[in-house]
């Protein structure tokens, strides 16, 4: 009866363990299943990507008038205000000239006199009597007389205050009513429908710039627009003191959204790599004093760590030199909490917010 009583006891011992064996291998199960780590897959891309030279440069306005009154006088009239586009020749402010014209009708009236005095003479039919020293001063002194008819004529019209250049009046320094001092600056007129950015850069990047090269200009005020630009000259000079040389930027501006004295971005083309593999730059993780990229296995539920090797990169992308092939989905999401071998989930891009949390 003993011997029975303690084959029974083994027998429940045993039932139990395996049942206990089970139940833990179900947890366990069940718990690997609950730490799959959600991320976002995507496909590698094949593309061109170039190399840029990021620096900072100033806008600059290559023309720009400063109008100066070259009549003293009283301003009689304003035409315009900051602000106002006009065009060469266009009339700006009038100031006052009324002794210019009063000085313009003395000496048209002294032209006209020398000329009726000369005329009378020379229809004198015996020429003989005439002293060709008395023609010949009366004929300089109607030169004389029309040069200052002349004079008088450009003073009134230097009365009229007319933009050099075609542009916008940056600034008005004057108003109604005051008095104009000659050469005095009275309007500052700016032609923006082509800009120069002014860069400098170090001498180190001479040799990689060339004539009618590509940039980008992205001005801090308008982060989400940019603009292209060629370059237009490079000083050959460096500068000892700082180490850099001048490099100018044309800029076209027929939109007229760029203004004069804007700080810009400036991005420098260098050079470009053709039909090659990219990634998105947030893909990459840096590791073991290196970059890797995780790669979904094929099972799609495990992941594997890649080295790679990268090259150009431009504004989110990256070329990908070695280690990626195109067949790759790379995680572009949620790789930082991955390791080798890691088992992962493939959701959606708007729930892995949601899956993390």
């Amino acid at each position: 009866m003993k011997s029975l009583a303690t084959l029974s006891s083994l027998a429940l011992a045993c039932a139990l363990l395996v049942g206990c064996n089970a139940e833990q291998q179900t947890a366990e199960e069940k718990k690997e299943d609950e730490f799959l780590i959600p991320v976002e897959i995507s496909e590698v891309s094949l593309g061109d990507i170039s190399s840029y030279y990021s620096t900072t440069a100033t806008l600059e306005a290559p023309q720009e008038s400063m109008v100066v009154s070259r009549l003293a006088g009283i301003v009689e009239s304003l035409h315009v205000e900051e602000g106002d586009r006009v065009q060469a020749g266009q009339l700006l402010a009038t100031v006052d000239a009324k002794r210019q014209k009063f000085d313009l009708d003395r000496a048209q009236a002294e032209v006209e006199i020398i000329e009726q005095e000369l005329n009378r003479l020379r229809k004198i039919k015996n020429q003989q009597f005439l002293s060709r020293d008395s023609m010949a001063k009366l004929e300089y002194n109607l030169q004389a007389a029309i040069a200052n008819r002349d004079l008088a004529a450009l003073k009134v019209e230097e009365s009229q205050i007319r933009s050099p250049i075609d542009g916008v009046v940056a600034k008005r320094m004057v108003k109604l009513g005051n008095m104009a001092t000659e050469y005095q600056q009275l309007f500052h007129v700016v032609n923006e429908s082509e800009l120069h950015g002014i860069v400098y850069l170090p001498e180190q990047q001479l040799n990689y710039l060339r004539l009618g090269q590509h940039a980008k200009i992205e001005p801090t005020a308008s982060k989400d627009k940019s603009f292209d630009s060629t370059v237009l000259r490079i000083s050959p000079v460096v500068d000892a003191n700082s180490g850099t040389f001048k490099v100018t930027l044309a800029v076209p501006n027929q939109s007229h959204e760029l203004k004069a004295g804007m700080f810009a971005r400036v991005q420098l083309k260098y050079d470009t790599h053709e039909q090659v593999i990219t990634v998105p730059v947030n893909s990459l993780v840096n590791q073991d004093n290196g970059k890797a990229i995780f790669v979904l296995g094929e099972d799609g539920k495990q992941v594997e760590r890649r080295q790679v090797q990268t090259g150009y990169r431009e504004n989110n992308r990256i070329e990908i030199v070695d280690g990626l092939s195109l067949d790759d989905q790379i995680i572009v999401r949620g790789q930082h909490n991955l390791k080798d071998a890691a088992k992962v989930e493939v959701i959606a891009p708007l729930d892995i917010a949601t899956a993390q949390k």
